[in-house]
């Protein structure tokens, strides 16, 4: 018993230094990497905004038709109540 008890505490001495060590070590890479991420966003240049998309009006006018037909049709299923297609449609006809 007593053989037994021994190798049992070794064991577990073992995987307790296995197991501190493993954390330790992926402690420092996950610092490393990100210190490495910080780097590399400070190097990278900040992106600039996309160009303002313009919309030819006729396209706008389309789609806001397009939107209400859909609200309409929402509204005659019964999916949408009166006032719910009311601020639905001012909604659009406001953007």
């Amino acid at each position: 018993m007593p053989g037994l008890l021994r190798g049992v505490a070794r064991t577990a001495v073992i995987a307790g230094t296995a197991t501190s060590v493993s954390n330790r070590v992926s402690r420092r890479q996950a610092g490393r990497w990100a210190r490495q991420d910080a780097e590399q966003a400070q190097a990278r240049p900040a992106a600039a905004a996309p160009p303002p998309t313009s919309v030819a009006p006729e396209d706008e006018m389309s789609n806001k038709i397009a939107q209400l037909k859909d609200l309409g049709d929402l509204k005659s299923q019964g999916v949408l109540s009166e006032s719910e297609f009311e601020a639905q449609k001012a909604r659009i006809l406001n953007s």
